[in-house]
């Protein structure tokens, strides 16, 4: 019986352990959730799908227009995961990932106005909130007469969260805060702020906690519209806070507890984003395909054209597969999970750099139209580029998985010694685990299978490659091994040994995800009608296969050395040191 407080996919998956109760079967909306957001998707094309020349305007003036925010606030958008006795629609995760998908098909602007405000600004209420919270803020933030902003980042604190300057000091009835907050999303349209500062004594202050923060509290002001890449449209600022005085009662959730609380909000908001970036692919994905159809060379069409074929086919591939990731990390919450953070991390981070590609190679097929402005590849291309920074970046989100599960293997082996020391005390216990460790040990190292290192529920037509995850989930569970014995508590410092690992996790997982989708899909409508879906599962099994072997061989032979050589060259020299004259 799987314990959702503790379960995890991919944890076990490091240890060897292939939990399938946990992603079989493919998590599926009920037929009501269905009609509802049939509704809801077909309002949004209405409302979205004849803009084009908005939004390309509002991309160049870096700014969305208060009559068009006004009527997301009447269409609803602001209220998705407000339950529906305050006001909102109730959306589940998975629900709302697929609304903010829609969204994302028409503008990436507006998909982060709505996103920022439900997966991230409000989402700290949802999870953590008081119920007179809640209720003094629900039905406003519903309706999008408050709209909701994140405020972690810092000058000089990105990723490291532990580093942030701003303070609040405790004073009677209220809590006074001070200091800035940096590329706010909603920033300028804000007037709920989710607020991270430092709490307790000077001496020892180091704490996290969260308040909620409100745009008429006296201090609170925001900076100027940023000029950015992409997503221009959205709003971007500074927020600073002079002598806040915020009431006790605004503390979200417990004090001193900021830090747990800021990654649980990220984490159970990635699917909004990973629900952004399909919609992103499945809309580049038709651009490109009547692009190719439409344009003729060499008196044919591009499409007939091979590389085109290569290119088209695998925007199918990752538009799939992250659709896969996205929709199975939005079940386990929905189903009640609570150890999904590795998981939702490596959907974010695999959606991101899927929808980086297939905007590239959409552009490439468009070729010097792609270019221009008048057309949205370039646009697309401009605000996919922001997905692999924010939210986390993706090189930290790796480190996060990778370490993950290195703590879960390293915290085996100590029960392992622990178990040694107690051998000759209490010999049946402390053979007993070690026989279950060697047992493990012999299946990963011959193949031999043991209950639970293989599927045994997955449709008859999967067997091949199924089989592939299989084998790969022994070598990620030996590559783990590896990696910790070679490196032992040096691995926080190993980043590109742990970076392998992280990759191989992703693709496994993305496997997973990708296998249980298809297999319901078998069962649905038949080998015959999944045939195609079929093709994408054996295509991207066949090429993460391929990845996690690369990954695995270079465990021990690499370039690890030269690259950081060179690069602490280019450091003492600040630039590169040959030329050819």
């Amino acid at each position: 019986m799987i314990d959702k407080n503790t379960a995890s996919f991919m944890r076990s998956l490091c240890m060897g352990q292939i939990e399938e109760d946990i992603i079989l079967p493919f998590p599926e909306l009920s037929s009501a959730e269905k009609e509802t957001l049939h509704g809801v998707i077909g309002s949004l094309g209405q409302l979205l799908g004849s803009r084009e020349a908005d939004f390309r305007k509002w991309d160049r003036q870096g700014e969305l227009p208060a009559e068009f925010v006004d009527e997301l606030r009447q269409f609803g958008v602001f209220g998705l995961v407000v339950p529906e006795e305050f006001g909102g629609m109730g959306f589940g995760n998975t629900a709302y990932s697929r609304t903010l998908q829609e969204v994302a098909r028409y503008d990436a602007s507006v998909a982060v106005t709505i996103g920022a405000h439900n997966s991230i600004g409000m989402r700290g209420l949802l999870l953590f909130g008081t119920e007179e919270q809640r209720r003094r803020y629900y039905p406003k933030l519903a309706t999008g007469e408050m709209i909701a902003a994140f405020c972690l980042t810092e000058p000089g604190s990105g990723s490291d969260a532990a580093s942030i300057k701003t303070t609040a000091v405790r004073d009677g009835d209220a809590w006074v805060l001070n200091g800035t907050k940096i590329w706010i999303t909603n920033g300028g349209i804000a007037d709920f702020f989710t607020v991270f500062a430092k709490t307790g004594k000077a001496e020892e202050r180091g704490q996290l906690s969260a308040f909620i923060v409100t745009r008429d509290m006296p201090g609170v002001s925001t900076g100027p519209h940023e000029d950015k890449m992409g997503i221009r449209a959205s709003s971007t600022t500074t927020v600073t806070f002079d002598n806040v005085r915020v009431p006790a009662e605004n503390l979200l959730g417990e004090e001193g507890k900021g830090f747990k609380i800021a990654m649980m909000i990220l984490n159970s908001g990635r699917t909004g984003l990973g629900g952004g970036a399909v919609g992103g692919m499945k809309r580049l994905i038709q651009l490109a395909s009547q692009q190719a159809k439409n344009r003729v060379q060499f008196g044919k069409p591009i499409s007939q054209f091979g590389l085109i074929k290569q290119k088209v086919g695998q925007m199918v591939v990752d538009c799939y597969a992250t659709e896969a990731a996205v929709t199975m990390v939005a079940g386990l919450i929905d189903q009640g999970y609570k150890d999904y953070a590795v998981e939702a991390a490596i959907s974010k981070v695999f959606g991101s750099e899927a929808l980086y590609r297939t905007a590239d190679e959409a552009l490439q097929i468009a070729g010097g139209n792609g270019y221009m402005t008048e057309y949205p590849y370039e646009r697309i291309v401009r605000d996919s580029r922001i997905n692999r920074i924010f939210e986390g970046t993706n090189e930290i989100l790796r480190l996060f998985i990778a370490l993950t599960a290195m703590n879960d293997v390293g915290q085996n082996l100590r029960e392992i010694a622990k178990s040694l020391e107690g051998v000759f005390n209490d010999p049946i216990k402390g053979f007993g685990v070690l026989s279950e460790y060697a047992l493990r040990r012999v299946s990963m190292a011959t193949g031999i299978r043991r209950e639970g290192t293989s599927f045994t529920r997955l449709h008859p037509a999967l067997a091949r490659p199924a089989s592939l995850f299989e084998d790969a989930t022994r070598e990620l569970a030996s590559a783990a091994d590896r990696i910790l014995r070679k490196h032992g508590r040096n691995i926080i410092e190993k980043q590109f040994a742990t970076r392998r690992l992280g990759d191989i996790m992703i693709d496994l997982f993305v496997l997973a995800c990708v296998l249980s989708r298809v297999d319901a899909s078998i069962r649905k409508k038949g080998v015959e009608k999944a045939a195609h879906e079929i093709e994408i599962l054996q295509t991207f099994a066949g090429q993460a296969r391929r990845r996690v072997r690369i990954n695995v061989s270079e465990i021990d032979d690499n370039e690890d050395e030269q690259i950081k050589a060179l690069a602490d060259h280019a450091f003492e020299i600040e630039g590169f040191a040959w030329d050819t004259i």
